[in-house]
């Protein structure tokens, strides 16, 4: 019987049996025209294998084989003495090895007994992590009632299983991602993911460090039997070919790591608290709500008036001092551009430089860029290493500070907003520059860094100790009242970033600091999150809360 009586998509095997059948007519031809007889014409036939018996079960397997080539476990299941059994255990073969081809060739068969034909066949299926796998098999099919049946049992599947096993994928074993303490890491979003189909990894320091992690070389994953119930290995059919995988350290350090995961924990918004070490660089905490994408050190934001750390570091080269008297306006216009402060709050008349800064007044930023040159943000900028190439051993967006090119661009600019773009990396190494007096690369793979970011300027002594000054005159008695009542002597910036062509606009919430008796500064976004002092600014109290 031609196999295209069952399934029509099979011509390479249409092709090749029937090939054997034409043979089997033309000898019978040849046969009745040279008056053999038919005992002689069946001795033959068994001789070269074209016996009748041997191609009607090889027809039947047939059948049998291309149900199992197609997934189609009820199919071929119901062509064996056992279609239960059958069923369940092609079932779970395909479901386990998931190929992305599979190729069942029957070979010759041969008559063991009247009405028992023994029939070899090769397997072959293409696995996605481990290649080609390919074994040989043999059927012994039984004619009973005049059909020919299959006869089912474990190893017609595969000849290395007895019942109740069958065969899997094992993925290779991984060395683990781990903190600066040597235990394994706990931050989703920064380990990433393994693709548990060809144990690949496909996110984070799994998939840029996948090499190291398994090893490099040979295959992601291996053939192996297994227990049904319980999953456990019995044999391995194929190997990964791959030495031993190496772990991958990191700065993290677990405790603050934990204290900004419980920061972020019941957060409504998208939201990322980045903490490093000034003194070194080190990222000690990237965390994401929800997890998946990493945006603390990869996310692409406005910064709003969290910028504003780099704008006074501008003015205050300039000449001006955290003393000098700062008017702030309800409004301030620009070539017709209007800009406000948020809540079109003013300050008094006598409102000082610090006072603006403290308060985060836009309109005083805006009527200062006067006193700036178009590049003179962006050069200020290079000081925090912002527009750099970072080499932190992940990927991160280092920010971007363009030279502006328009009064109506440098106005929007010195206030965070217009094509500024910066992370929450980004802004807590401002935070952290200034504790440290110095721009000092973030890092959190250190084996893996090969040459650090050098900024090709440095901020003078004076603007630095006058920029400490103001970040802590915005705690004590400015935008970041969250953080006045904490230990630690926090210094803070906040922000308000508008994006979107909405009316009015949405926000995003900024705060950025470091605490004035430990090593360690921040930042904190939460997107589409409001205002910087009052929406921001209680998750970086409860996230220093949770450090002591």
């Amino acid at each position: 019987m031609n196999r295209s009586d069952v399934y029509v998509d099979y011509p390479r095997y249409d092709r090749r049996r029937s090939r054997r059948r034409a043979a089997v007519s033309t000898f019978v031809a040849l046969a009745a025209t040279a008056g053999i007889g038919y005992w002689a014409y069946n001795a033959l036939a068994r001789d070269d294998g074209d016996d009748p018996q041997v191609a009607a079960a090889t027809g039947q397997l047939d059948k049998f084989l291309d149900a199992w080539e197609a997934g189609d476990a009820k199919a071929a299941a119901g062509l064996t003495d056992t279609p239960d059994n059958a069923e369940s255990l092609i079932k779970s073969v395909m479901t386990n090895l998931e190929p992305s081809k599979t190729e069942i060739t029957a070979g010759t068969g041969k008559r063991e007994a009247e009405g028992e034909v023994k029939i070899p066949f090769t397997v072959k299926m293409a696995l996605s992590g481990a290649g080609d796998y390919k074994w040989d098999s043999s059927a012994k099919l039984i004619k009973k009632s005049g059909r020919w049946t299959v006869e089912f049992h474990t190893p017609l599947i595969h000849p290395q299983m007895v019942p109740g096993q069958t065969l899997a994928l094992k993925s290779r074993e991984r060395a683990a991602v781990l903190d600066k303490n040597g235990d394994e890491l706990q931050s989703a979003s920064l380990v990433g993911a393994v693709d548990p189909k060809t144990g690949k990894g496909i996110s984070g320091l799994q998939a840029r460090y996948d090499k190291q992690l398994t090893g490099g070389g040979g295959k992601a994953q291996s053939v192996v039997i297994v227990e049904r119930e319980s999953g456990r290995v019995v044999k391995q059919l194929t190997g990964s070919g791959s030495s031993a995988g190496k772990p991958v350290k990191t700065t993290i350090d677990p405790k603050v790591q934990e204290a900004a995961a419980e920061a972020l924990d019941g957060v409504k918004k998208n939201a990322a608290i980045v903490a490093i070490d000034p003194s070194n660089g080190d990222i000690l905490a990237a965390a994401n709500m929800p997890s998946g994408m990493n945006r603390a050190l990869e996310g692409r934001y406005p910064p709003g008036s969290t910028f504003k750390v780099v704008t006074s570091a501008a003015l205050l080269k300039q000449g001006m001092r955290p003393t000098d008297r700062a008017d702030c306006p309800k409004f301030a216009y620009v070539n017709g551009q209007r800009f406000e402060n948020q809540n079109q709050f003013v300050l008094p008349s006598g409102s000082t430089f610090r006072d603006a800064f403290a308060k985060s007044c836009n309109t005083f930023f805006v009527g200062a860029r006067g006193k700036l040159s178009n590049t003179a943000l962006h050069d200020t900028a290079q000081a925090f290493g912002i527009g750099g190439s970072w080499d932190v051993g992940t990927t991160t967006y280092d920010g971007s500070i363009p030279v502006t090119n328009s009064d109506n661009d440098k106005a929007a600019s010195t206030i965070g907003q217009a094509r500024l773009q910066a992370s929450p990396l980004v802004m807590a190494s401002i935070a952290a520059t200034v504790k440290e007096g110095e721009f000092k690369q973030p890092v959190l793979v250190p084996e893996a860094v090969k040459k650090k970011y050098e900024a090709p300027a440095r901020l003078d002594a004076d603007v630095v100790g006058n920029l400490r000054q103001m970040m802590r005159a915005t705690v004590t008695y400015g935008a970041g009242w969250a953080l006045k009542d904490l230990p630690g002597e926090p210094h803070a910036k906040t922000g308000t970033a508008e994006f979107g062509s909405d009316t009015p606009p949405h926000t995003h919430a900024w705060m950025i600091g470091y605490q004035g008796d430990s090593d360690i500064a921040w930042s904190v976004l939460l997107e589409d999150g409001g205002s910087g002092g009052s929406d921001a600014g209680p998750i970086a109290a409860k996230f220093l809360k949770n450090l002591n």
